[in-house]
């Protein structure tokens, strides 16, 4: 009998650092792609090694955010589609494997109130074509807002329209350090899971999925999305990163936050077996989960 969840790869970032690849603020992941795109392969390849079904391209620091306003405009698309190669490239060695096409907060992580309605389909147009002629699946990722994934799925319609009919997964991210996040999960721009599961079905997603949060808001928002999904065939996902909790004023990967040392591959493991049996079809790691803790899922769970 085959495994349970499906297994997404882990937190790209820190495991292109941990390699040696170049690695620095403010290019963060973008800059191996930008200076060493080896690297980029080689991260997934190790994840794919370590038994990930799908490895996720390396586009999440293409915004501007990272790579700034100019680099952006000259350079967003050709990175993008050189992300969605590499990917690609290292899916069609393993038999089976897919590729999901990672598609960023546009303003920087974590930061709802930064989110510009107006300019979200200029910075996205050259992410989804760069992509799109790579990749299995959408994913929207880290998401802190309902109009984040609002803008997504409009710049998709494009695509859509042009037979390009590829599932769209759904990634919010929570509140980590909420006093009643155990009975209240919210997204970090403070909108109910409740409501994120009804506008994630609403948008026809494909999947909805919680990821860059502490493993410990996980368990209470599947709990909230299963009974916001009210039964409709809603997959559901966890991927969570390895930070200390992140206050409202944090923005992700301005500064290279310290890891939470218990987050060992057996006990990121526990979590995740918690995460299954809570209904979760989907399960990877975020930032500071690497090729050890995939591994060490793909080994045990059911």
């Amino acid at each position: 009998m085959g495994r349970r969840a499906i297994l997404l790869d882990g937190g790209m970032g820190r495991e292109l650092q941990r390699m040696g690849a170049p690695f620095r603020q403010p290019e963060w992941s973008a800059l191996a792609l930008i200076e060493a795109p080896d690297y980029v392969r080689r991260a997934h390849d190790a994840f794919l090694d370590a038994g990930a079904d799908i490895v996720t391209s390396n586009s999440y620091a293409l915004v501007p955010f990272h790579i700034g306003e100019e680099r952006f405009a000259a350079q967003g698309g050709a990175l993008a589609s050189l992300a969605g190669r590499l990917a690609r490239q290292a899916a069609d060695a393993k038999a089976g494997a897919r590729v999901a096409g990672s598609l960023p907060p546009l303003f920087g992580s974590y930061r709802a109130d930064l989110f510009d309605a107006a300019r979200a389909a200029d910075l996205l147009a050259p992410l989804v074509d760069g992509l799109a002629p790579h990749v299995d699946l959408w994913l929207a990722e880290t998401q802190s807002a309902v109009a984040e994934v609002r803008a997504v799925r409009a710049a998709l319609g494009g695509a859509l329209g042009k037979g390009e009919a590829k599932p769209l997964w759904l990634s919010f991210t929570l509140e980590d350090e909420a006093a009643d996040a155990a009975i209240h999960p919210r997204l970090r721009g403070g909108e109910s899971v409740t409501h994120a599961t009804e506008a994630a079905l609403a948008l026809g997603a494909a999947a909805l999925l919680f990821n860059c949060s502490q493993p410990e808001v996980m368990g209470p928002a599947l709990v909230a999305a299963r009974a916001a999904a009210a039964g409709a065939p809603l997959p559901l996902g966890v991927y969570a990163n390895a930070f200390p909790p992140q206050p409202k004023e944090a923005t992700a990967n301005d500064g290279l936050d310290e890891l939470r040392a218990d987050l060992t591959p057996a006990s990121y493991l526990d979590w995740a077996r918690r995460w299954v049996d809570a209904g979760a079809a989907i399960v990877g790691g975020c930032c500071g989960i690497g090729p050890d803790h995939i591994r060490a899922l793909a080994a045990a769970l059911p």
